[in-house]
């Protein structure tokens, strides 16, 4: 396991001098938006909260961390707040494959087509689309989180934001319960799936649902993604662990110990393949972290426009 101080010590000073816990440079973050022919303005705003576009440089920096956890080259981690972000952020933009962040984006050009489809009122500002801090926060860096989370809010509101459309669970979570509380700053904020509108079908199709925890324990909208699903003629498979009690894929502790991370997630990849059927995940970092696991796993949004 890595000293956690060290870990949370340099990825809020990312955060600090980027807004980005890599320290990636926008421009070389946020680019999947350039070929949808998105509208600046709508009734809601389109957030990603770059969530997914960070999966590939999550996956690459955890493969480091798995190499050197628990040798003596883990005690030199702490020198890397020395670096400044942006020069450690580059170098690992550079050094993940164009092919695994061009997957990655997937999903958000797949909630395009249904939002789309549903005619849901919306337009995307990628100058207003943030990182929500939430992994500081989940880190106890309280301080830094709010400092963060105030800057991203001021944004929002000075663009007379008052609707927010989210993608993923973190984000999600973060502007709906966190920014309240702690900026003052109040959104609507709607998961995609909540405003979904697509004809009925009959895919005849059984899938395993795996519930991330913020969704389903803390925001307990499982329901909703399965009505959708439902309307589709999508069955779900019953497990022991779903919706308000379903157990976590092990990504929160990959930062401080991937080892810990993959035993977590190994008990979980067991229970979704139990009834042999294709897993369905609402979250980037649950996504990845079953996919390491061996699991069958696919994101909500891209079975939802297969069936539409």
């Amino acid at each position: 396991m890595f000293s956690p101080k060290d870990i949370i010590d340099i990825l809020a000073q990312n955060v600090r001098q980027t807004m980005s816990p890599f320290g990636i440079p926008r421009f070389m973050v946020n680019t999947w938006y350039k070929d949808q022919n998105l509208p600046d303005d709508g009734e809601y705003l389109l957030y990603t909260g770059l969530m997914y576009q960070f999966t590939p440089y999550i996956e690459k920096s955890t493969h480091y961390l798995e190499t050197f956890e628990d040798t003596p080259t883990a005690n030199y981690l702490k020198y890397a707040r020395y670096v400044p972000g942006y020069i450690s952020g580059t170098g690992l933009a550079l050094m993940t494959r164009a092919k695994e962040k061009s997957k990655a984006v997937r999903p958000l050009k797949n909630v395009v087509r249904l939002l789309r489809q549903s005619k849901v009122n919306f337009g995307y500002r990628p100058d207003l689309d943030h990182y929500s801090g939430i992994l500081l926060y989940d880190m106890g860096d309280q301080n830094g989180f709010i400092t963060h989370a105030q800057k991203v809010a001021k944004k929002l509101q000075r663009a007379g934001i008052n609707k927010i459309i989210t993608i993923d669970p973190h984000t999600t979570y973060a502007l709906k319960e966190l920014f309240p509380k702690y900026t003052g700053a109040h959104f609507k904020v709607v998961p995609y799936f909540d405003l979904l509108k697509l004809d009925p079908q009959n895919a005849d199709l059984e899938v395993t649902l795996h519930d991330p925890c913020f969704f389903g324990r803390y925001l307990k909208v499982s329901d909703i993604p399965r009505k959708v699903l439902a309307g589709l003629g999508i069955r779900e498979t019953q497990i022991r662990n779903s919706k308000d009690f379903t157990s976590c894929c092990g990504g929160p502790a990959e930062s401080i110990s991937p080892k810990l991370s993959g035993q977590i997630m190994e008990v979980r990849a067991k229970e979704l393949n139990g009834p042999g059927k294709p897993i369905v995940s609402m979250c980037p970092i649950c996504l990845g972290n079953l996919r390491k696991a061996g699991a069958d796993a696919r994101d909500l949004s891209s079975l939802l426009v297969q069936h539409i």
